[in-house]
């Protein structure tokens, strides 16, 4: 089921069954991966000795437990998203209402571009936030680093033009200044 959307950052949405959203992901680590390899290992083996205790389909147990499974490790890997709901970073989740910027830093050494966000006056986070400790490249309160391979600043402005409120603006922080996106 598709929904039109005739004007920018009027709600949701939907395309091609799923929700429209920008995502940058950490690498899968190799204790993911054998995370991952075991509960799948896991969900057979259970799905096999229900089949033989109850005399019941393995197959439904493998079905119902896949989707799960691969939201719990995609949630883990994500570590900036937005979407209809907001923004989220790493494992906590903001409200569009209490964003005005993304900043976008990118340290000359190292291997990460820094996005993080500026806060409405009066915003607080939410307890048990995992803040990151400040940083004299990265101007805003709340950041996580990305994998600078996979960031894309051109895609971000394009799906934060099309589907965030209009009130979020894009700003890029060098060390000679600031300057909003293009």
């Amino acid at each position: 089921m598709s929904h039109a959307n005739p004007t920018p950052a009027a709600g949701p949405t939907r395309r091609a069954g799923r929700w429209e959203r920008y995502r940058i992901t950490h690498p899968f680590s190799p204790k993911d991966q054998a995370a991952l390899w075991g509960a799948i290992v896991g969900v057979v083996a259970l799905a096999v000795l229900l089949g033989w205790a109850l005399d019941m389909k393995g197959g439904a147990v493998i079905v119902a437990a896949t989707p799960f499974i691969v939201s719990r490790f995609e949630n883990r890997r994500t570590a900036f998203q937005f979407d209809a709901v907001g923004v989220r970073f790493g494992d906590t989740q903001l409200p569009w209402a209490d964003v005005t910027q993304f900043v976008v830093a990118t340290p000359p050494a190292g291997p990460h571009t820094l996005i993080g966000a500026r806060l409405r006056p009066g915003a607080t986070l939410p307890t048990g936030m995992n803040v990151p400790s400040q940083r004299a490249d990265m101007p805003a309160p709340v950041h996580v680093p990305v994998p600078r391979s996979k960031f894309d600043l051109a895609k971000m402005v394009g799906k934060a033009r099309k589907y965030a409120p209009p009130h979020i603006q894009i700003v890029i922080a060098e060390p000679s200044g600031e300057r909003m996106a293009t």
